[in-house]
């Protein structure tokens, strides 16, 4: 073989071996973009699932937190409504006993040595046959009935604050 013949011969197996080499890699480039754009669609189809699961759970979370809203709402009026009807009583009956429309009095304990220190009230009998009554000072009774006012609405406060804690611990 001469010279010029085997430079031919190996100009011709290196032009071969590159375009062998290069359809290779075209090849191996066709495969692997079909496979890349396979995980691409999968990705995003997931990422696509994910970001509907994770809205619906948003939207779930705001529903309860507008019943919540709404039931700690209905339960404050009611509270109110409550409050001012107790206001509106305790009012009424300081003013019945500021005019002297009503009178307080109070059960006088039996005392076999009839030694009482409270008078006994005189005029018409009440409702208990038979039982001692003292009647109270009106400037008394305006105090007691302040006494039970602010007891009144502590308790209802309470009963407030009672209701508020039971509906947001159970949701």
């Amino acid at each position: 073989m001469s010279p010029a013949s085997l430079k031919l011969m190996i100009a011709g197996m290196a032009v071969a071996l590159i375009l062998a080499m290069s359809a290779t890699w075209k090849v191996q480039d066709w495969r692997h973009s079909g496979q890349l754009a396979d995980q691409t669609n999968a990705h995003l189809s997931d990422l696509a699932k994910i970001g509907s699961a994770a809205a619906d759970q948003v939207q779930a979370e705001q529903g309860k937190r507008l019943a919540l809203e709404q039931q700690l709402a209905a339960d404050d009026q009611t509270h109110h409504r409550v409050l001012t009807d107790v206001q509106r009583n305790q009012d009424r009956l300081r003013d019945r006993l500021a005019t002297a429309d009503l009178r307080l009095s109070v059960l006088l304990a039996e005392d076999p040595a009839g030694c009482n220190g409270v008078p006994a009230a005189t005029g018409a009998v009440g409702v208990v046959h038979g039982a001692r009554r003292a009647q109270l000072d009106p400037a008394h009774a305006q105090r007691i009935i302040a006494i039970t006012d602010t007891g009144d609405r502590g308790l209802i406060a309470l009963q407030a604050c009672q209701a508020y804690a039971k509906e947001v611990g159970r949701r």
